[in-house]
C-alpha cells in the first residue's frame, strides 16, 4: 500500500516545520507514511464525494464530486496538498510512536485504579459504554491534523424539522 505522498516530500515537509528525523531509514519513512495515510483515511465518512477509482481504489483521495467546505470544487484527479501534508504529520508522529495514533481498545479491561508500590492512581472514567465512545475517548486529537483537514470535511447543517 501506498501512502499519500513521498519520501521527499515527507522530509521537506519534517524540515519545513521544524522536526527532527529519528534515526532509520526511507523504509522507515514509508510505512510511517502508511500508518499516517491511514489515519487520514479514516475521516473519509466527512469527506464530499466519492473516490475516483470507485472501492477498489486504495485511499480515500482523489475524490470525484468533492468540495471544500466552501463549495469549491476539488478536481477529481488531484489531491488536495492540505490532504498529503495532514498524512505527513500523522506519519510523523507514527514514526516517533509507532501505533500511537490507532490505539487498541478494550473498553471491558480499562483500569479505574492503579497501585505501584507506594504510588497509587486513580483515571478519570467515563460513562461511556457503546462501542463508538469508547474508541473516541481513546483515539487521540491531534490539532494540527484537525485544523488541516477541516476545510475538506463536509458542512454539518442543522435539521429542519417539519410538521
Amino acid at each position: 500500500m501506498a501512502g499519500y505522498g513521498d519520501n521527499d516530500g515527507f522530509t521537506a515537509y519534517a524540515t519545513a516545520a521544524g522536526y527532527v528525523f529519528p534515526d532509520g531509514t526511507d523504509a522507515h519513512k514509508t510505512a510511517a507514511r502508511q500508518r499516517g495515510s491511514l489515519v487520514i483515511d479514516r475521516y473519509e465518512p466527512k469527506f464530499s464525494g466519492r473516490r475516483t477509482g470507485g472501492y477498489s481504489q486504495e485511499r480515500a483521495w482523489p475524490r470525484t464530486g468533492a468540495t471544500t467546505y466552501y463549495s469549491e470544487a476539488i478536481p477529481s484527479n488531484q489531491i488536495p496538498v492540505a490532504i498529503i501534508n495532514a498524512s505527513y504529520e500523522a506519519a510523523f508522529l507514527e514514526l516517533r510512536n509507532p501505533g500511537s495514533l490507532s490505539p487498541v481498545v478494550t473498553g471491558s479491561q480499562t483500569v479505574k485504579r492503579e497501585k505501584i508500590g507506594q504510588v497509587e492512581v486513580e483515571y478519570s472514567t467515563s460513562s461511556s459504554t457503546d462501542i463508538d465512545g469508547v474508541v473516541a475517548l481513546a483515539t487521540p486529537v491531534v490539532t494540527t491534523i484537525e485544523g488541516l483537514l477541516w476545510p475538506f470535511r463536509t458542512p454539518v447543517w442543522p435539521g429542519a424539522l417539519v410538521v
